[in-house]
């Protein structure tokens, strides 16, 4: 359900802004984690006025084409305008709108934008109002465009990475059930004519294709219930979050999902940076990027951080930096361009992980070759077993 609270915006005045969450408990919880203070919940608000939430709203080509407008000389009313115009889907042409109201009625483009935190995440939403003190709009959203394409371009490598293993796994599966449903059956009339006593393992085959023959059409519905079931879960945000936590957490991949979000940390870090947050803010504004575990050790170091400890060594202590970016975080330090050596450190973590993606992916396609030929070739040996038995008795 879509929650519209009422918070106290940064200037004071109080701020309506949506979030998406099952209860009106949880939406007061996920503002508060963003340290918002909540004022009121408007749970009367009208059903016209709540932004519709089919369909996620694109925001790297939002940035893409904002940016267009604003190099070209448009102001920021006239850029959003000619978007929204232009704009055929509802829920973004909405968004848009809402925006352009706000702009009219005296806000700035941050707290235009910060009243749809289920669209603008907060790193955004910071980089757009620091942006605004230096009267810079255009270099932060370039900033932030590269940005994403860093995060976007990792994220469709492990896309395709794992499509080829799907397909395996997918025709695999099918040639399987060829075999067991169409193919065994008939092999089965051929031995029960044939009155002779079927080895254990081939008996329990032949079994299982008459059974898959007999009630094809339930199997069938069953298995489309299955994966319409799954399509389903997997729609709702909160279980796919937990299949996916409960993934990360397995011995080989903990390690590598924890480098993954480190490297969107250090980018979330660059991009606030640069754009004049303070690095405490930043930490605490980027912390959504990490895992339950990491977050709580950020949290950690960011204290260590506001004490007077530096950057580097709170988060060496804690566990949120290797040797490659411990030292280039000290190079930052002495240096003063922080910013510039956390991109770097993102850089090169991406590079890394990105290497590992590849060698596992090369790795992992052969292994379901063989699991897939050794599975077609044990029901292939047990079809054909008892043929074998009656050649050797027949010599």
């Amino acid at each position: 359900m879509l929650v519209r609270l009422r918070i106290q915006g940064t200037e004071g005045r109080p701020v309506v802004i949506d979030i998406e969450a099952p209860s009106e408990t949880e939406a007061i919880r996920l503002a508060a984690g963003r340290g918002a203070r909540v004022l009121a919940v408007d749970s009367d608000a009208s059903a016209a006025a709540r932004v519709p939430t089919a369909g996620a709203f694109p925001l790297l080509l939002f940035n893409q084409e904002l940016l267009a407008l604003l190099e070209a000389g448009l102001n920021l009313n006239e850029a959003l305008t000619t978007l929204e115009a232009k704009e055929r889907r509802v829920a973004t042409k909405t968004v848009l709108a809402g925006i352009l109201s706000a702009l009219r009625e005296g806000k700035s483009f941050s707290v235009a934008i910060g009243a749809f935190p289920m669209h603008f995440p907060d790193v955004y939403v910071a980089t757009v109002r620091a942006a605004e003190r230096t009267g810079d709009l255009s270099m932060a959203l370039s900033r932030y465009i590269g940005y994403r394409l860093q995060f976007d371009a990792m994220r469709k490598k492990l896309v395709a990475a794992m499509i080829y293993p799907l397909m395996l796994l997918a025709v695999g599966s099918l040639v399987v059930l060829f075999l067991v449903g169409y193919v065994v059956p008939r092999f089965s009339v051929a031995y029960q004519s044939a009155g002779r006593e079927l080895p254990w393992a081939s008996e329990l085959l032949l079994a299982m294709g008459r059974t898959l023959h007999a009630h094809w059409i339930a199997f069938a519905l069953i298995a489309l219930a299955a994966i319409a079931g799954l399509y389903a879960v997997f729609r709702q945000e909160a279980w796919r979050l937990r299949v996916l936590d409960g993934l990360l957490r397995l011995p080989w991949l903990a390690d590598r999902a924890a480098e993954f979000r480190l490297a969107r940390l250090y980018g979330a870090l660059s991009l606030l940076l640069t754009a004049g947050v303070p690095l405490v803010r930043a930490m605490s504004m980027s912390e959504g990027l990490l895992g339950p575990g990491q977050q709580a050790r950020l949290a950690l170091a960011r204290r260590e951080v506001e004490e007077g400890g530096s950057f580097s060594g709170a988060l060496v202590a804690h566990g949120l930096a290797g040797p490659v970016a411990e030292s280039l975080v000290k190079v930052g330090e002495r240096s003063g361009r922080l910013a510039e050596m956390m991109e770097r450190a993102a850089r090169f973590h991406d590079d890394d992980f990105a290497r590992w993606l590849d060698w596992a992916s090369r790795l992992l396609e052969p292994i379901l070759m063989m699991v897939i030929g050794l599975v077609v070739g044990a029901v292939v040996v047990l079809m054909y077993f008892p043929i074998f038995e009656l050649a050797g008795s027949l010599r």
